[in-house]
């Protein structure tokens, strides 16, 4: 994978390609709100603020939409509305910010000025990615800008469509930046690469491991997929979480990266509990100790400090997933400690996931990591290897200029 060239929303104001055209950005203002539909988190909508500022200070004309929520097409309710959005947005940017229904046959916007587009999911052929709407929309602007990495991976008509007919397309900063960091992490990473990838179950991550287990130099693997790739080496989990028809591949990603002197470090000792419960009472022991009915929490002290020392040698670090039950004090010790090695780490180190988040916020190092990216399903997807759509067709109009 190599790093990806396509054009920025910057390097059209650069050639102050933007005074008094029409832009159509597609925002991520899927914002979670309360019962009387009040914003309760705004992180989304301040993030999508930079590209349509600069937009404005280059004298466009700017309309802004984005999904909210999982409306059904063509039936348009008030719980669905941008109101508390368009709200949000005027209060942020400092000037009125119209909100439109009925949008997608024209919309009238003047230069400075900035209109939010209802829900774009209450469009009839949205979610499948309808060529008729998206030239409908298309005829809407002259200039596309994406800005939604968290709907990258979605082929849907204000994501992919639109930016096949749209006369000019380009990235925001939003979703440059992530596709910069992604591309540094991946495409061209400093070695060595190292990915920690961790949750319940290997099937949900399956192709992300197979994927990286070609790439990375050390992969650590953590939470319940630790323990299936601790019964592929023939250790007793007791009656941890594991899938025992993945046995069979955690084997194979094992000998597969040590062919290539790559490797799954497999925990030396690890945290035990007889329960699943906040109050259970920790034993630390080693792997070979663990009993029958032990289930398996949280990586050892041991095990942590390895999987440390890694880290702080490592170019590049990768990291989705908590590797133990680390809402609970008493198994958040070895996450504890990896988040301390990833935000001491000189290497570069990107993260994505909601749990991983909640592991960042919850040790406070969100700014010593490299780049924490919003992305969820597309980050992920990412990570496996896939091409996104909504990357895939700015990459296409990119080279095709």
């Amino acid at each position: 994978m190599a790093v990806l060239n396509f054009t920025r929303l910057q390097d059209l104001i650069d050639q102050d390609a933007l005074k008094g055209k029409r832009v159509f950005i597609r925002a991520d203002l899927n914002v979670p709100q309360d019962d009387a539909g009040n914003i309760t988190e705004d992180t989304r909508v301040r993030a999508s603020v930079p590209a349509i500022r600069a937009a404005l200070d280059a004298g466009a004309g700017v309309m802004v939409t984005s999904h909210l929520g999982r409306p059904t097409e063509g039936e348009f309710k008030p719980a669905d509305s941008l109101a508390p959005v368009a709200k949000r947005l005027s209060e942020l940017l400092g000037q009125p910010v119209e909100l439109k229904q009925n949008w997608v046959d024209g919309v009238d916007v003047a230069p400075g000025q900035v209109v939010l587009l209802e829900n774009c999911r209450v469009n009839k052929g949205e979610k499948k990615n309808s060529d008729e709407l998206a030239q409908k929309m298309a005829k809407l602007c002259d200039i596309y800008v994406n800005d939604a990495f968290g709907t990258a991976h979605r082929a849907e008509a204000t994501t992919h469509g639109i930016a096949k007919f749209a006369p000019v397309v380009a990235a925001g900063p939003l979703l440059a930046a992530e596709l910069d960091a992604l591309g540094k992490a991946l495409g061209a990473p400093q070695r060595p690469l190292l990915a920690i990838v961790a949750g319940s179950k290997v099937s949900s991550k399956l192709s992300i491991l197979q994927s990286l287990a070609d790439k990375v130099d050390n992969l650590i693997v953590g939470g319940g997929i630790a323990n299936t790739f601790m019964k592929a080496v023939g250790l007793n989990i007791g009656k941890s979480l594991a899938e025992m028809d993945l046995v069979g591949e955690a084997k194979t990603i094992i000998e597969k990266m040590a062919a290539r002197g790559a490797q799954v470090p497999i925990p030396v000792d690890v945290v035990c509990a007889k329960e699943f419960s906040p109050t259970a009472a920790a034993t630390i022991k080693d792997v070979k100790d663990v009993a029958d009915d032990d289930m398996i929490l949280d990586i050892g002290p041991k095990t942590a400090a390895q999987l440390a020392e890694q880290i702080g040698k490592a170019g590049t670090i990768v990291w989705n997933g908590p590797v133990g039950v680390f809402e609970f004090d008493q198994f958040a010790e070895g996450t504890k400690t990896l988040a301390a090695a990833i935000a001491s780490s000189k290497g570069f180190s990107i993260a994505g996931g909601g749990d991983t988040l909640a592991a960042i916020a919850k040790y406070n190092i969100a700014d010593q990591i490299g780049y924490i990216s919003t992305g969820g399903g597309a980050f992920l997807e990412f990570l496996e290897g896939k091409t996104l759509p909504a990357v895939e067709i700015l990459l296409q109009r990119s080279a095709a200029k």
